[in-house]
């Protein structure tokens, strides 16, 4: 093995001069005035100009007083991380080997504004259910190219395509020749890129993610599939999906405000928690304080504001219409996710879907929001991508 191929050990150490500054930026924090919108003591109006002020301002309170990112870095520590060049760019991950004979590699691939926090709470039990009659996995968690402790790439090129590619070399570098994949988001394109391009390699697939090709037709649909059709459709052409458009776009320019600002970094990712997931006041319904800070830390530290968003001015609208998946797929649409694919459309690009789950709850976060429910689903699911190969 080369040096470059070389798979180090990696720990996460903030110095407790970058935690000060970030202490002392959250303390001189210049905020606006409140929103416009009628005051209401809850509910979702609350955020129809962005994050409400009051909720904001609390956050960066207890982020500059209470928050511990080293209980985080421990976290991630104990879990274990690691570092390797692939296709010449850094990519840190986390890896937890399951002490069983029978575990199956897992690659699970988070998006944005998420990090491999997304699956902190579940990589123990994938690794080491408590049920022995359950199915175990190798788990591999990846930091995306320009997000993280991953690399932040000098040149254009890196999107989903080269990474599904990397992800191939990365797990065989592991040892692990054949594996199964999971994600959501940008995970999820990638995860079908993954089982597309590579099944020689790709035993099947759990995602949350499942586009169909362009141009399909409603005929046929159901009442709620033609709901989440028209849903999608309007996310993405009206002002909830300006984002996507921002970093498609003008990356850079977002960027200087999400590198030199925590304030509006937080924001910018807490915005994004609140509207996606299955809650009807706040994103702390469900998910926890730290771990959105830490999520957001870790932007932070790491200074990858930038670098993460460009993966939407490298890879928006690129899943190739062509690429079909004829893999073993495990499909799940939760109800408060951002896009949901009527089965019909799906099938058309995922040829082989074993299992298909439409829970009553959970949005685009589900490993944070419902991590019982996460555990189970992608464990079932993975039995039938498993029970399935010839």
């Amino acid at each position: 093995m080369s040096s470059t191929d070389e798979v180090r050990e990696f720990e996460a150490h903030a110095t407790d001069a970058e935690l000060d500054d970030l202490r002392a930026r959250l303390a001189s924090a210049r905020l606006p005035e409140r929103e416009t919108v009628p005051h209401t003591a809850r509910g979702a109006r609350r955020w129809d100009q962005g994050v409400p002020l009051a909720d904001l301002a609390g956050l960066v309170d207890y982020w500059r007083t209470d928050y511990d990112w080293r209980a985080f870095e421990a976290r991630l520590d104990r879990i274990g991380q690691f570092r390797t060049t692939v296709d010449g760019l850094g990519i840190h991950f986390l890896h937890r080997r399951s002490a069983r004979a029978d575990a199956t590699p897992l690659v699970m691939t988070h998006g944005w504004p998420g990090s491999v926090a997304e699956f902190v709470d579940v990589v123990d039990a994938l690794a080491a259910p408590a049920d022995e009659t359950a199915p175990a996995f190798h788990v591999v968690v990846p930091s995306l190219p320009g997000f993280g402790y991953s690399d932040r790439p000098a040149v254009p090129g890196w999107g989903t395509e080269r990474i599904a590619a990397a992800w191939v070399e990365l797990m065989g570098r592991l040892g692990y020749h054949e594996f199964a994949a999971h994600g959501g988001d940008w995970g999820g394109n990638i995860t079908t890129v993954l089982a597309g391009r590579f099944p020689a390699h790709v035993l099947g697939i759990h995602t949350t993610f499942a586009e169909g090709p362009p141009g399909l037709t409603t005929d046929g649909l159901t009442a709620v599939e033609r709901e989440w059709t028209e849903e999608t459709r309007d996310f993405y052409a009206g002002p909830r999906g300006a984002y996507a458009k921002q970093q498609a776009t003008r990356p850079q320019t977002i960027g200087y405000s999400l590198v030199d600002s925590p304030v509006g970094l937080l924001a910018w990712i807490l915005d994004k928690f609140a509207e996606w997931s299955d809650t009807e006041d706040s994103p702390f319904e469900t998910i926890s304080r730290d771990r959105v800070l830490d999520n957001v830390t870790l932007y932070w530290l790491t200074r990858t504001g930038a670098s993460a968003a460009r993966i939407y001015h490298e890879s928006h609208d690129s899943l190739a219409p062509e690429l079909r998946v004829d893999v073993p797929s495990a499909i799940t649409m939760y109800p408060r996710d951002i896009e949901k694919t009527p089965r019909p459309w799906a099938r058309e690009r995922y040829r082989r879907i074993v299992r298909w789950r439409t829970p009553e709850t959970g949005g685009h976060f589900p490993a944070l929001e419902v991590p019982g429910y996460f555990v189970a689903d992608l464990r079932a699911g993975l039995a039938a991508v498993l029970a399935a190969q010839p």
